[in-house]
């Protein structure tokens, strides 16, 4: 049987999932049994369309490309045109809806409201918005698990570098009691920029110029990108729910460029580094700028890329690094959670 998905929100991110599944339609088949089947997009600015037997990729990205909405795919009988997010949810047949808007991170709107009304109906949810995994963690899990449904959200914490499916499947059995991470690249960019001799404005404007960094940076800058990033890490591996507003974050605009030379004299560098400590059942977080050993692994991580480090009690120290941004990449993620989803749903029906 076709997985039917639609989208909520077609962003570059929801475009890139789309494009992968195209790309790699035939060996999704051939090494997982995926038939993936878009049905349906609905965005606020692009425009919906629905078709209950499917989209041809294709076409629907063309038209996107050529016209600046999806409304511009081809008059047939069953597409339906104008649907907003609401009504793609509820009355589309898809199994799964890949929620992907542009999202208030201290809120989690709209995405929040969209992954309770899909799960409410029994329908799996994928997204990459952080919003509504740090702030209703345990609500929307519990909802997936009580509808039957599969709510994945691999790629909210490094994108697609499988920073919770690492701790979860391939470190079972640890018991992992700390976790530190360069969790943002934004910020990474801009402090080995300035190991090569930039001031942190000079940095952060070449940060911006290269798409690292938002015209308005503070959600990077001020590290509360990576509180909420620890927020989803210490619900989903430790099992503790932390409000990212009680996560103390301090972030890299007051480290200067002789601060820098400073430690790189002393055979050292900073890093803006997130931690979580497990002490009992209490966990606790907290996000600053560090200066650490250049000979530690996190030390060895520059430019835009994420590192994190688990540090268990059979395996030892256990460090993944890899790409925490990008459209390709976030699109993958959200293809790991959607082969995941195909073979929880194989199971089921065996």
């Amino acid at each position: 049987m076709p997985v039917k998905i639609a989208f909520i929100g077609f962003g570059g991110v929801g475009r890139a999932l789309a494009e992968i599944i195209e790309e790699k339609r035939f060996r999704l088949r051939e090494d997982y049994g995926l038939d993936a089947v878009v049905v349906g997009v609905s965005d606020v600015m692009k425009g919906a369309v629905y078709h209950p037997d499917g989209l041809d990729i294709p076409v629907l990205l063309k038209g996107l490309k050529d016209h600046g909405t999806v409304e511009a795919y081809p008059e047939q009988a069953g597409v339906v045109i104008g649907w907003d997010s609401m009504e793609m949810i509820d009355h589309s047949h898809a199994d799964v809806i890949v929620e992907v808007t542009y999202t208030n991170v201290e809120t989690g709107e709209p995405a929040l409201t969209h992954c309770r009304r899909a799960l409410d109906q029994g329908k799996s949810v994928l997204t990459t918005n952080k919003g509504p995994v740090a702030h209703a963690y345990d609500e929307l899990t519990r909802k997936a698990e009580e509808k039957g449904a599969f709510f994945g959200f691999e790629g909210t914490v490094m994108s697609g570098t499988p920073a919770l499916r690492l701790p979860e499947q391939t470190l079972a059995g640890n018991t992992i009691h700390k976790i530190k991470g360069i969790l943002n690249g934004t910020t990474n960019y801009i402090l080995t920029e300035m190991e090569r001799g930039l001031e942190y404005g000079e940095a952060l404007k070449q940060a911006q110029g290269l798409g690292y960094a938002e015209a308005d940076p503070t959600s990077d800058v001020e590290g509360y990108d990576v509180r909420y990033k620890l927020a989803i890490l210490s619900s989903h591996v430790f099992g503790v729910a932390l409000s990212p507003e009680d996560i103390p974050c301090t972030g890299i605009t007051g480290v200067t460029a002789s601060d820098i030379q400073e430690a790189e004299k002393a055979g050292e560098k900073w890093r803006l580094i997130g931690t979580l400590t497990l002490d009992g059942d209490r966990v606790t977080g907290i996000v600053k700028p560090e200066r650490i050993s250049a000979h530690e692994p996190l030390a060895g991580v520059s430019g835009a890329l994420n590192a994190i480090l688990y540090d268990c009690d059979m395996s030892g120290p256990i460090f993944m690094t890899g790409a925490g941004a990008g459209l390709k990449e976030t699109g993958y993620a959200l293809l790991i959670d959607l082969i995941h989803y195909h073979k929880q749903q194989s199971k089921i029906n065996v």
